[in-house]
């Protein structure tokens, strides 16, 4: 037992370190625009802000094209069948392709009104627009990266899209540099050169997804089947998707209610919260590729393995994370603020966070675990249910301070997701066997 137990965390950590250095590039591209088109003076960087919040929300939305692909294509590898799990991915990419398209049709000619309802000023509106009406062009690009991702997730190569990234961070550098102030295109640079890099990302990944396909004789048109299966899938992660951004959205909107200095508070506790989920949300990667594999080999006995050292792994990096916030709760918030009332309100919430560090870490890998097992129709019944718990708690605490209102999110949202992902995993309703 012990040598199986070693084995399975050397494939949790091939899976998962990688995936933390790919996570880790979209919010390094986001920075990236940000130090360059700050120096384009502050209406330029406002106007960023409000293009990244939208684009961020849609793609954000969206994940699950790389979080239903996974468990889809791993599910068939651990089958032995890698020529289905190849024309799995490949429907994934089709799925992918075709939401992004729509995505842009619609999408592009309401950016005037979507911009307008922000209601900022004429110049950062003209910014903004700027951006966004070019960025938009670079969505299916990066949603067939998404997709590409998890295909490759599920083959259990999370190398290939760790590579693919820091080249596209490189590339999108050099372009930036190079049209915002080379060329003079300022804020319209920025986004032409980020669009280049998504597509060369896109490009790169979907040739290596079709010559592993065309190598297996896998086909290569979408198949209505498991277009099918893939919406089917995606819709229920939508659903789930959907009740965290609304339970984030909800609580920074209470936040905004108690003060500006709050609502500054909060900013920096959800950006630090963001940052460390990278490393969290690596461990469900893992969980994803190989709980589907071990449910399609029909190996449930590794399943149960799989978890339970996935749920020790998520415990002791979330541990392991919160000594680090602790030890930083005073010093943090010198750095990230001048503002002495934001300062003399982050130590405490950013305590608040470090405590509930090891429960986020169990959220985490269970969220992976059963999207990993395809329960899909599961995680959003029960994101519903969560998030209507959590919107009676912010009702009770909307009045009582910062404090109460981070640790509602902290121990209330957090702690029911924990309950109703920890009941299900107990269980075995969700093992189910074999390729679905």
């Amino acid at each position: 037992m012990p040598l199986r137990l070693r084995a399975i965390d050397r494939d949790i950590l091939r899976l998962a370190v990688p995936s933390l250095g790919a996570l880790v590039a979209e919010p390094l591209f986001v920075l990236t625009d940000t130090a360059m088109v700050g120096h384009l003076g502050a209406d330029a960087l406002a106007g960023l802000g409000v293009a990244s919040t939208v684009l961020q929300t849609a793609i954000g939305l969206l994940v699950f094209l790389a979080y239903a692909t996974t468990p889809a294509v791993a599910r068939r590898l651990g089958a032995g069948d890698r020529a289905g799990a190849l024309a799995a991915g490949v429907d994934g990419l089709w799925l992918a392709l075709g939401i992004g398209v729509v995505l842009l049709v619609v999408l592009l000619p309401t950016s005037p009104a979507i911009v307008g309802a922000f209601g900022t000023a004429a110049p950062v509106e003209a910014a903004a627009l700027e951006y966004l009406t070019i960025a938009w062009w670079g969505v299916p690009g990066m949603l067939l990266v998404l997709a590409a991702t998890g295909v490759l997730r599920g083959l259990h190569d999370a190398r290939t899209p760790l590579v693919v990234a820091a080249y596209g961070f490189g590339a999108n550098i050099v372009l930036n540099a190079i049209l915002i102030y080379g060329a003079g295109l300022g804020v319209a640079g920025s986004a032409i050169g980020t669009v280049i890099a998504q597509w060369a990302m896109a490009a790169v990944l979907v040739v290596v997804v079709v010559r592993g396909a065309r190598a297996e004789g896998a086909e290569l048109r979408p198949g209505l089947a498991g277009l099918r299966a893939a919406m089917a899938a995606g819709s229920w992660l939508l659903v789930r998707t959907v009740s965290l951004r609304v339970a984030l959205v909800a609580t920074v909107v209470v936040a905004a209610g108690l003060g500006t200095v709050e609502l500054a508070a909060t900013h920096v506790w959800f950006a630090v919260y963001s940052l460390l989920a990278l490393a969290l949300d690596a461990l469900a990667i893992a969980g994803q590729a190989l709980v589907g594999h071990g449910l399609g080999g029909s190996d449930g006995d590794r399943v149960h393995r799989i978890t339970r050292r996935l749920v020790g792994w998520g415990v002791l990096v979330g541990s392991a994370l919160a000594v680090l916030v602790a030890a930083s709760a005073t010093l943090l918030p010198v750095l990230v603020t001048s503002d002495e009332r934001v300062r003399d309100a982050l130590p405490v919430v950013l305590l608040i966070l470090a405590i509930g560090l090891p429960l986020a870490g169990l959220v985490f890998v269970l969220d992976g675990v059963l999207i990993g097992a395809g329960d899909g129709r599961y995680l959003a019944a029960t994101g519903i249910l969560n998030l209507l718990v959590f919107l009676g708690l912010l009702v009770l605490v909307a009045g009582a301070g910062l404090p109460a209102l981070l640790a509602a999110f902290t121990f209330g949202y957090l702690g029911a997701r924990a309950v109703t992902l920890g009941a299900r995993a107990r269980g075995d309703k969700w093992t189910v066997m074999g390729v679905r």
